[in-house]
């Protein structure tokens, strides 16, 4: 015998669901429902299985073919050694860059003194050799000794948000000419 919680109702008996009583209309059309909701379900889940198997093949697609890119080869133009800094929207007193873009902690963003806005440039993080490819949209750094700030996304992707400042090469990229 199991045993009884105050005395009154068996454990085995506490967490049971009450049964509908049998004939009655109400406990039909309250099986047709669950039916109904349970077919929808069904369908819904199935529906979902369909359209993931039929979307993945264009996710794959949309990859490198061959080791051919589908975006046009960038080569180093230029070098330069310095230190990285970075920032975001609270530290840049707003949401607007120098190019007139809104500012996002999570871009792959940078501010550069001199490069031409729009210009991508490859930033490694020289202490752990992490690196990020970046759009230069806002000028800056102005503290000396340092020759680019990163948005917040980029600093903590390349592994220095807690240190704040390091050691970087700045790779200056440019679209590859056919043919040469």
């Amino acid at each position: 015998m199991g045993s009884f919680k105050f005395g009154l109702i068996p454990d085995s008996e506490m967490h049971k669901e009450p049964s509908p009583q049998r004939g009655t209309d109400a406990s039909c059309e309250t099986t047709k429902r669950l039916n109904t909701m349970n077919s929808t379900r069904k369908f819904k889940s199935v529906a979902l299985a369909i359209a993931g198997v039929l979307l993945l093949p264009s996710c794959v697609a949309s990859g490198n073919v061959k080791g051919k890119s589908s975006s046009p080869e960038l080569a180093v133009k230029s070098v330069q050694h310095g230190k990285a800094s970075w920032y975001s929207i609270r530290t840049n007193y707003g949401t607007k860059t120098a190019s007139g873009q809104r500012l996002s902690n999570d871009a792959a963003t940078a501010a550069h003194k001199t490069l031409p806005m729009g210009t991508k440039v490859r930033v490694t993080n020289q202490v752990n050799g992490k690196s990020e490819v970046v759009t230069i949209n806002d000028r800056g750094p102005y503290i000396r000794g340092r020759i680019i700030d990163l948005t917040i996304g980029s600093a903590e992707r390349l592994g220095f948000r807690q240190r704040g400042v390091v050691p970087v090469k700045v790779e200056v990229l440019g679209h590859v000419k056919p043919g040469a």
